[in-house]
C-alpha cells in the first residue's frame, strides 16, 4: 500500500496518545519516538501515515511479519471459539503445540508460560530439582554458571542470572546462586565447576549485550563438562530460537542435545507466551504442585503459535532464512569497509544480526527512522536487525540500502 494515500483514523489523536503516555504510562522505557497504528507484513504506518520497514519485529517477536493472514484466521476462529480455560483443564491447542515442540526439540515435555524471563525462572527452578534429586537435600547442589553480559530477564531470578549492572542497579542484594564466567571462554567455566554446581545457563548469540554467537568449542566444550559433572545444560532461546538462526534453536547448529531450552518471543508470533523444554528423564522432576502458571498455554496463544509453525514449516522459512541471509551478512560487510570510520564488524547469524559501530549508534538509529527503518540497539554499540522470518531478499537488500543513505550524511 502506498503510505501517501494511507490515513488512519485512530480512536484519540496523535497529540492525545503522546500526552497519554506522559502523563499514565510509567517511565521506565524512553519516551518513544514514534506512535505505531498498523502493520502489514514487514511494513508499519504511524499516525501521521509514515510507512517504516520494520527490522524491528516487535524485538524478534512478531516472526511472520505483520497480521500474516494464516496467523489472523487461526487467532480470529480461536477467539471466536474458546479464549482461555486454565490449566486445570486440557485444551486440544496445548496438546498439539507441546506434540510438535517435542518433535523440532527431542524426547521431553513442555511446559507453557507468558514471556521469556518466566521460561527461564522455571528453568532456574529445574536446576534446584535437578541439584535436590541427585544429592536428596535442599542447599547442599544449587548454583548455576552463566557468562558474563548475558540477558535473562529481569524478574529477581532471571535478573540475578544477568551479570550486568544497569540491569542489576537498585534492586540487589541479587540472589546468591551464580557464577559468572566469560562468554566462550571454557576454562572460566570449567574453573567455576564444582560439587555445589547444579547447571549452566547460556544464550547460544548473546543478543541484549551486541549480538555475539557462541562458538563450537564453547558450546561443546559445555556440553562436554555438563555430561562429566552431572550438570544440567540450559539454553536460554528467548530471542534467537523459533528459526531465527536458520534452525529450529540457535543450539541444534553445534549438533549437541541440550538438557533444557527456554522460548518465546517468536513462539505465538505476537501474542505473549513463553514456554520450556526439558528433555527426559528430568521433565519428571516437575509433579503437580510445584510449579504453575494462570495464562500459561491458553487455547488462543496456542492457536497462534500452532500458525507460526505451520507458516514455518509448510513455506520453508528455516531454509530461506539460510539462504537469503548469505548475501545480507555480505552487503552488510561491504558496508564495513564503505565506512570504516563508523563501522567496526557485522556479527550474528541468520535474521539475528549486529552491526557494531565505532562509537554510540543512538544518534545513527534515529536517523535510520527518520530514513523509514526501524530497528532496535544493542549493548553500546551496535544496531540490531531482526526482520520477521518472511522477509525477502528484496526486503534485506532494502534495509542496507537505507543504512547505506544514512552513513552517507554522517
Amino acid at each position: 500500500m502506498n503510505s501517501q494515500t494511507f490515513s488512519p483514523a485512530p480512536a484519540v489523536t496523535a497529540a492525545a496518545t503522546e500526552a497519554h503516555y506522559d502523563a499514565y504510562v510509567m517511565k521506565n522505557y524512553g519516551r518513544p519516538a514514534v506512535t505505531l497504528v498498523r502493520g502489514e507484513g514487514l511494513r508499519v504506518w504511524d499516525d501521521r501515515g509514515k510507512e517504516y520497514l520494520d527490522f524491528c519485529s516487535g524485538i524478534a517477536v512478531n516472526a511472520l511479519g505483520h497480521c500474516h493472514p494464516a496467523w489472523v484466521k487461526a487467532v480470529q476462529a480461536q477467539a471466536a471459539s474458546l479464549v482461555h480455560v486454565s490449566n486445570l483443564y486440557r485444551n486440544p491447542q496445548q496438546g498439539e503445540l507441546a506434540r510438535r515442540l517435542v518433535k523440532h526439540a527431542g524426547p521431553g515435555r513442555v511446559f507453557f508460560c507468558n514471556s521469556g524471563a518466566e521460561a527461564n525462572e522455571a528453568l532456574l527452578k529445574l536446576s534446584r530439582l535437578h541439584g535436590y534429586n541427585t544429592t536428596h537435600e535442599e542447599g547442599k547442589r544449587f548454583k548455576v554458571l552463566v557468562a558474563a553480559n548475558a540477558f535473562h530477564g529481569r524478574t529477581f531470578g532471571a535478573m540475578s542470572a544477568t551479570p550486568q549492572a544497569k540491569i542489576q542497579k537498585g534492586f540487589r542484594p541479587m540472589l546468591e546462586s551464580f557464577a559468572v564466567g566469560e562468554f566462550n571462554n571454557l576454562r572460566s567455566f570449567v574453573d567455576l565447576a564444582d560439587d555445589s554446581t547444579a547447571a549452566i545457563l547460556v544464550e547460544t548469540i548473546q543478543g541484549e549485550s551486541g549480538v555475539t554467537p557462541a562458538t563450537p568449542e564453547f558450546i561443546l566444550g559445555l556440553r562436554k563438562l555438563c555430561d562429566e559433572r552431572g550438570m544440567l545444560l540450559l539454553f536460554d532461546e528467548v530471542q534467537c530460537g523459533i528459526g531465527r538462526t536458520g534452525t529450529f534453536y540457535g543450539f541444534q547448529k553445534y549438533g549437541i542435545q541440550a538438557d533444557g531450552v527456554s522460548m518465546a518471543k517468536g513462539i505465538a508470533g505476537g501474542l505473549p507466551m513463553g514456554a520450556i523444554w526439558v528433555r527426559e528423564p528430568f521433565a519428571e522432576y516437575f509433579t503437580p504442585g510445584s510449579h504453575g502458571t494462570t495464562f500459561g498455554g491458553t487455547p488462543l496463544a496456542c492457536a497462534g503459535a500452532l500458525a507460526v509453525l505451520d507458516v514455518l514449516e509448510k513455506d520453508d522459512l528455516m531454509g530461506a532464512v539460510t539462504r537469503n541471509s548469505v548475501a545480507w551478512h555480505a552487503a552488510l560487510k561491504q558496508l564495513v569497509a564503505e565506512f570504516p570510520k563508523l563501522l567496526k564488524e557485522v556479527r550474528g547469524v541468520g535474521y539475528m544480526v549486529g552491526l557494531g559501530f565505532l562509537a554510540d549508534p543512538a544518534p545513527i538509529n534515529a536517523k535510520l527512522r527518520e530514513a523509514g527503518l526501524l530497528c532496535p540497539t544493542a549493548g553500546n554499540n551496535t544496531i540490531r536487525f531482526l526482520p520477521a522470518l518472511t522477509a525477502t531478499p528484496a526486503d534485506l537488500a532494502k534495509s542496507v540500502e537505507i543504512v547505506r543513505s544514512v552513513l552517507k550524511t554522517v
